[in-house]
């Protein structure tokens, strides 16, 4: 039993490592997604859930039954060989993408929050991510079994000052115009394009782990996780709006309100986060292209930094306002076939 109990915690800290990453860790997804659409972002927040604790566990289960080496392999399980491989080569200009904005959210965090320039932080996360994937899955697991709980424990914290404070019961009243389609639309969209992207490390990681009841219970942890982390978001920015759309790091605002040593601590732990989610979606990258390059691991994992460096010189904010909705758009096909597959009906 403890051998399970400590796989599905690190099944459910893995997962959300990888959810919480730079748009949700500074807030501007939650402002994307959810906040911006006032009091119906609670129930939208519900629907979420549900998908990510559902699919979660799916798409990992597959991944065990197919003996799947990388998301290339699922893909091609859900459309066909064919198509699946169309699929998984526009997924890898989205991770390509995704990263990129992963590490123009921790440049944006030592420029906006630690004085250092733009360029200086992009260049310290590249060393570091690098340092930690030269360790394989083993370091991505490591990394998020402490860097998660922290930072739930700071979302409780976040929290519990957000309902001490004027503006708490905003969530409630916040009003929106958005048209009903559109409200309704955003959980769709933002787990279709989450999910899709967390294949990259949630594949590998359940044909790794073939305790088909670890799956589950992790997904479920994981997925009341996140929801919890994108409802205390949510509550704690809908108390600043309309003024925290202002931030490039919405979430950042909200921390130098609560004192420069929280702020300190609040900030390193949202760098964490994007930390956990770079590192995931390279190694997945690099595990689909190393059956392609007739090259070492470590130098495709170059490759893809250099590249993220070079799309990361667009900045933060207008490649997360841009790209998210679009590649979410683009995810729902990938969504819906993920619904209709079925799984086997193995036991533990």
């Amino acid at each position: 039993m403890p051998g399970r109990t400590g796989r599905v915690l690190q099944i459910g800290f893995t997962y959300m490592g990888t959810i919480v990453g730079a748009g949700f860790a500074t807030g501007q997804e939650i402002l994307q997604f959810f906040t911006r659409y006032g009091y119906w972002a609670s129930f939208t927040i519900a629907v979420a859930t549900v998908f990510f604790i559902w699919l979660g566990a799916k798409m990992m289960i597959l991944a065990g039954e197919i003996g799947a080496k990388s998301y290339e392999d699922l893909n091609k399980a859900l459309f066909g060989r064919s198509i699946g491989q169309l699929v998984s080569h526009f997924m890898l200009v989205v991770l390509l993408g995704v990263n990129a904005i992963m590490l123009a959210g921790a440049g944006t965090i030592f420029y906006e929050n630690w004085n250092i320039s733009y360029q200086t932080g992009l260049v310290v996360t590249l060393v570091a991510c690098y340092a930690m994937l030269r360790r394989g899955m083993k370091a991505i697991l490591t990394v998020n079994s402490i860097v998660v709980p922290v930072m739930l424990l700071f979302t409780v914290f976040v929290l519990f000052d957000t309902f001490h404070s004027p503006g708490a019961e905003r969530w409630i009243t916040l009003q929106t115009d958005a048209s009903p389609l559109r409200i309704w639309a955003s959980p769709f969209l933002y787990t279709a394009f989450n999910l899709a992207m967390a294949q990259a490390v949630l594949v590998p990681l359940g044909a790794e782990i073939a305790d088909r009841k670890a799956i589950k219970l992790g997904s479920w942890f994981g997925g009341f996780g996140i929801g919890f982390m994108l409802l205390a978001g949510h509550i704690a920015l809908s108390s600043h709006m309309p003024g925290v759309q202002q931030y490039a790091i919405p979430m950042g605002g909200i921390a130098r309100q609560l004192g420069s040593g929280v702020q300190l601590i609040y900030i390193f732990l949202i760098f964490s986060e994007i930390f956990t989610t770079l590192i995931a979606d390279v190694y997945g990258l690099a595990l689909q292209l190393q059956d392609r390059l007739p090259i070492p691991r470590n130098m495709i994992i170059i490759l893809i930094l250099i590249f993220c460096y070079l799309l990361s010189q667009i900045g933060f904010g207008p490649l997360v306002s841009t790209l998210y909705p679009l590649f979410g758009f683009v995810s729902l096909g990938w969504l819906l076939l993920m619904i209709r597959k079925k799984t086997g009906s193995g036991g533990n």
